[in-house]
């Protein structure tokens, strides 16, 4: 991705974003511009507005932490925008985000088996491994079972993104469709201003944003956001209407890869339902085990 334009589309679109009244500054008449004007983020940022028009145009290859900084807090970013900052700012002075190498990205291939057995060990909850293409690595049982909707029958690796804009199941499986859409793509994004090199990544953003509407408007819109921790609403097909709490948690052994854990709090209807799932689940493999070692 091209880096400059990304720094500019960045700032332009949080300049825009800030009012006048929310940065304490008197709007005037015959105001012209959404936002805050180049000179007002300057001036709130300590720098010049040459400067600032500078890394606006996207040259912000050299710009100290302090600089950064006052920018950041300047345009009201919260952490996450400004880690994206952060981490555009790295990509354009050639510094790998995350200790992430410059190259290009392999496609998902088979998963350590420790990794799987830490999966099949969560019994309670819903467990999988994502990486920053949003591609569903591994599961552990109950994962399988209750993402069934997104991983199908086989054929190329299940993908959440893909998912989301290309399947109209996915308007089912998540009753707050637009909330899963926004998340989505703000967590993509993120990834992007991470690894502008991820040619993987590149590839996906191309597709879905030729063929969804939607996320072309949300893909222009530059925001960002972590995933890190909260609820979610899914209405499965075989249990009905859960809440789950999820918790994400980094790989360190595999940079850029993340476990997620869903669970419901225990005694709600939400948690009766899991277990319902779960028993579904093993009686389905049971069978699939036998019906496999009949064919031997």
């Amino acid at each position: 991705m091209d880096n400059r334009a990304e720094v500019r589309e960045f700032l332009m679109t949080r300049r825009a974003r800030v009012s006048p009244d929310a940065a304490g500054i008197p709007a005037g008449p015959n105001r012209r511009v959404a936002g805050l004007r180049r000179s007002e983020v300057a001036a709130l940022a300590g720098v010049s507005v040459e400067y600032y028009a500078k890394l606006e145009r996207g040259a912000i290859a050299g710009a100290s932490a302090a600089v950064l900084d006052a920018l950041a807090a300047a345009l009201q970013l919260d952490d996450a925008e400004r880690a994206h900052l952060l981490d555009l700012a790295r990509a354009a002075d050639g510094i790998p985000a995350s200790g992430r190498a410059r190259r290009r990205v392999a496609r998902p291939g088979p998963l350590r088996p420790s990794l799987q057995w830490a999966l099949s060990s969560i019994t309670d909850g819903v467990a999988f491994v994502r990486d920053p293409r949003q591609n569903l690595l591994a599961t552990n049982t109950l994962g399988r079972a209750f993402y069934a909707p997104v991983i199908g029958d086989g054929g190329r690796t299940p993908n959440l993104a893909r998912f989301q804009f290309l399947d109209p199941a996915s308007r089912d499986f998540y009753p707050d469709w637009d909330l899963f859409a926004h998340m989505c793509v703000g967590v993509m994004r993120a990834e992007a201003g991470r690894d502008p090199h991820d040619t993987a990544l590149q590839e996906l953003v191309g597709e879905l944003s030729t063929r969804s509407e939607v996320f072309r408007r949300l893909w222009a819109a530059h925001d960002v956001r972590r995933h890190g921790a909260g609820t979610k609403r899914f209405h499965h097909p075989i249990v009905g209407e859960v809440t789950l709490a999820y918790e994400e948690l980094a790989l360190t052994a595999e940079p850029g890869n993340v476990m997620l854990v869903y669970t419901a709090e225990p005694g709600s209807p939400s948690a009766e339902r899991l277990r319902l799932l779960a028993s579904w689940a093993a009686t389905h493999d049971d069978e699939r085990s036998a019906a496999a070692a009949a064919d031997d």
